[in-house]
């Protein structure tokens, strides 16, 4: 793999970097056709609030200098600068820029932490940030930070079971808040209760028809907030002086103070109801499934945030049990002879309430975006609940998706409590992010695919072409955290002038401009620039392999044809990676005219032909077997995970544990299996321990138990302890599924094998292997062909 000369040189732990940053090329051709012949996109994958601890300095107090307008890009090492004069050159678009006279100590041997050359990456404290949440506050100092707010969102249509599973997890999560944080609660299943937290002497409720749409007006009207939040109305009374939080707009105090309350104020009164709580009790006829209004459940939770917290960080967290059956958002009727929409009733247009659903939750994304709110769902039931019509909404406020069979399953479990827990195991979840994007001149940004929404910022920078969120360089977004990913996509437009020789300037640089509300209720800006090489295409092909990143294009390609595959009905995704790949290898390959023997590619290509394969036969191309909110599901977290997670889900790791050799990875391939011998698969949204047929044996005889056999003891927990630490630092939490060869649940391992071994060549399988029962193509055959076209191109 070619890694990031600023990560390399840094020697720093985390694959991406010290900057978050990683780019599909580290050196660009200079023209647009060159470009085009690269085949794989110019895009960078940022990750623009990960790895704190990374950065070369401690956020830096005092507010970023940004070049004169229209450019606005921040200082950066990369400015030129003159000492004597007090100027310095911005690297973007070379314009002179005085220091402020707070600068005035400025010298060689005294510059900013800003202009070291370590940090590329730095932050800022703005101006009148906030101390930690619990420190007392000086006469006359900042405001208190905003406190976190969530918003439950309750499904009671499910079985008691499931309910009590849902209040277990609910009461652990309630103890795992800080105690500022402000909770509300809404449950809902044939209508929607809206629990008033603040009136403790009894129970108090505010009941919605879950029948049809409800505007916001008419939210806040039945809850006595009416004009709250909204200018031109009678603002609610606040505490006297109240000035904006961190720039934000006051919450209306009477809405707080009655239906969202700090965690310390309402647990007892949280607790009880939570007790109390019972599945719905509207009766189902026969043949019928329940009655469930999601749709208006999360609009009245929306309605309510706008009312209260309008522009402060705060999150609604859904628990859904099923499909939505009535009102807006709904998937499918009351009917049980009425099947929920399949893949092949979307391409032939059966499915009568898609678009509809999908226009319900578009329009509620942009009130939740305007707003500044975050939509996560917990989706838990053996049927689909709507992620695929959900999408929208939860992508676009930048929200967290885990999709699980029970509210009693780990996968639920273990991923709810991560969104509560700090230290180590924290999220670092954060909120109102907004990110910019500076570049030099000769680079037009064509848009971003990933949880954000465009904040229609046009400008010189914009490029004709658009992917994703586009015709814009600054997007918003409403919920960010350690992990959050996004892909950058750029064209080359080169100016006449800088096309000329004497004009061309070696460098190009991009810069990332990131400001957010920080977990601790500080406002930050985060600053990332970085710089590369212009190459020339056509006559210096050696430095363009030599900075290409294998892991990145391979990522970056999935997460495009993912957006393609959705919205181009004609799009055939398998074909299109065919083409790509021969096209690649016919311009990077190593090899004498048709004659496929003399192929090779460097060791920057080596991997990519094998991503390819594997990306080919994924749920992300092949959604035969999955539902619509399974194949919606898997691209959210595609178009989100950092790019090392990415890859796992693309082409998944392949451990092996035996007596004979520690534990050592092996190809991804069947003939890997074998009867003494246990493997350990990382699916990323799989985790799977796979035991060989003797080893099954012998564990089931029980010799792990007898003292003469600790060894084996050993190696039956060894691959256990490694799937822990796995599952652990990961969300959403992985499956664990663990088999024996032969046994039903081995499909989860079979399934990603390459299948050099199947059953047309099952006489040349040595014994205790396994053989895979398809007619797909083996990589090595694969391969061949690709060579084969390659050399004829």
């Amino acid at each position: 793999m070619a890694a990031d000369p600023s990560a390399a040189a840094a020697a720093a732990p985390d694959p991406d970097g010290p900057d978050a940053v990683r780019l599909t090329w580290n050196a660009w051709p200079r023209s647009k056709v060159e470009a085009s012949r690269c085949v794989v996109p110019l895009a960078a994958a940022i990750s623009p609030v990960r790895s704190p601890e990374s950065l070369a300095s401690p956020p830096l107090p005092y507010p970023p200098l940004r070049c004169k307008p229209p450019c606005s890009a921040l200082l950066n090492p990369f400015a030129r600068v003159d000492f004597a004069a007090k100027i310095w050159i911005c690297p973007l678009c070379f314009s002179r820029n005085h220091f402020p006279p707070h600068y005035a100590a400025i010298s060689e041997s005294n510059v900013p932490a800003e202009l070291f050359p370590q940090c590329s990456t730095v932050e800022y404290l703005l101006a009148g940030a906030a101390p930690a949440a619990g420190v007392p506050l000086h006469q006359g100092g900042p405001p208190a930070p905003p406190p976190p707010v969530f918003l439950f969102v309750i499904d009671t249509c499910v079985i008691e079971e499931e309910l009590e599973y849902v209040k277990m997890s609910m009461r652990k999560a309630v103890a795992l808040l800080p105690e500022h944080a402000l909770v509300g609660l809404v449950t809902f299943g044939t209508q929607v209760h809206l629990h008033e937290l603040g009136f403790s002497d009894l129970s108090k409720i505010y009941v919605f028809r879950g029948t049809k749409e409800i505007s916001k007006e008419q939210i806040l009207d039945q809850l006595g907030l009416a004009g709250a939040g909204r200018p031109g109305f009678p603002k609610m009374p606040q505490q006297p002086g109240g000035p904006q939080i961190n720039g934000m707009h006051p919450p209306a105090t009477a809405g707080v103070t009655r239906f969202l309350l700090p965690v310390s104020d309402c647990e007892c009164t949280l607790s009880t109801l939570l007790d109390e709580l019972q599945p719905d009790q509207w009766p189902v006829e026969t043949g019928n499934r329940a009655i469930r209004c999601t749709g208006v459940a999360l609009s009245v939770a929306a309605g309510l945030l706008g009312a209260c917290m309008p522009g402060t960080g705060a999150r609604i967290i859904a628990l859904l049990g099923g499909p939505c059956t009535e009102g807006p958002g709904m998937i499918v009727s009351k009917d049980l002879s009425e099947p929920v929409r399949s893949h092949k009733d979307l391409d032939k247009d059966a499915a009568p309430h898609f678009q509809k659903a999908v226009k319900f939750y578009d329009g509620l994304a942009k009130q939740l975006v305007s707003q500044g709110h975050v939509l996560d769902v917990f989706a838990s039931a053996l049927d689909q609940v709507g992620l695929a019509e959900m999408k929208v909404a939860i992508e676009r406020t930048g929200g967290l998706v885990v999709l699980s069979e029970s509210f009693g399953h780990s996968v639920f479990k273990d991923s709810f409590k991560r969104i509560f827990e700090g230290g180590e195991q924290s999220l670092d979840l954060s909120f109102n992010g907004t990110l910019e994007i500076n570049c030099s001149k000769d680079i037009k940004v064509q848009g971003i695919i990933g949880p954000c929404t465009s904040l229609e910022k046009k400008g010189a920078l914009c490029a004709d072409t658009v992917v994703g969120q586009g015709n814009t360089t600054a997007w918003k977004m409403c919920g960010l955290d350690r992990n959050t990913s996004l892909t950058v996509f750029f064209d080359v437009s080169p100016s006449e002038r800088s096309s000329q020789p004497g004009h061309q300037n070696p460098d190009l640089y991009i810069q990332f401009v990131t400001s957010y509300q920080h977990p601790e209720g500080q406002m930050r800006i985060r600053v990332t620039t970085i710089c590369r090489k212009w190459v020339d295409g056509s006559t210096n092909t050696e430095e363009l392999v030599e900075g290409f990143d294998q892991e990145t294009a391979a990522v970056v390609l999935a997460r495009y044809i993912s957006l393609k595959m959705e919205m181009e009905e004609e799009f055939d995704a398998t074909r299109w990676l065919d083409r790509s790949l021969i096209r690649l290898c016919s311009r990077f390959g190593d090899y004498r005219k048709d004659d496929p023997s003399s192929f090779s590619l460097h060791s920057n290509f080596s991997l990519f032909p094998q991503f390819m394969f594997n990306l080919r036969r994924s749920q992300f191309v092949q959604v035969f077997n999955n539902s619509p909110d399974e194949t919606a599901y898997f691209r959210m977290l595609l178009n989100r995970e950092s790019i090392t997670n990415s890859v796992a889900m693309i082409q998944p790791s392949l451990i092996s544990f035996s007596f004979d050799s520690p534990p050592s990875p092996v190809f991804l391939d069947v003939a890997s299996i074998a009867a003494d011998r246990i493997l350990l698969l990382d699916a990323y949204f799989s985790v799977v321990i796979f035991h060989g047929m003797t080893i099954a044996q012998w564990r089931n005889m029980g010799y792990q138990n007898q003292p003469e056999h600790q060894q084996f003891a050993q190696l039956l927990q060894a691959p256990h302890e490694e799937a822990q630490i796995i599952i652990k630092g990961r969300f959403p939490a992985p499956r664990l599924v663990v088999c024996d060869q032969h046994g039903s649940q081995a499909r989860f391992l079979l399934a990603k094998l390459n299948p050099s071994a199947t059953y047309n060549s099952a006489h040349d399988v040595p014994p205790g292997s396994d053989i895979i029962f398809t007619d797909d193509v083996s990589f090595q055959v694969f391969c061949e062909h690709l060579q084969r076209l390659a050399v004829q191109s």
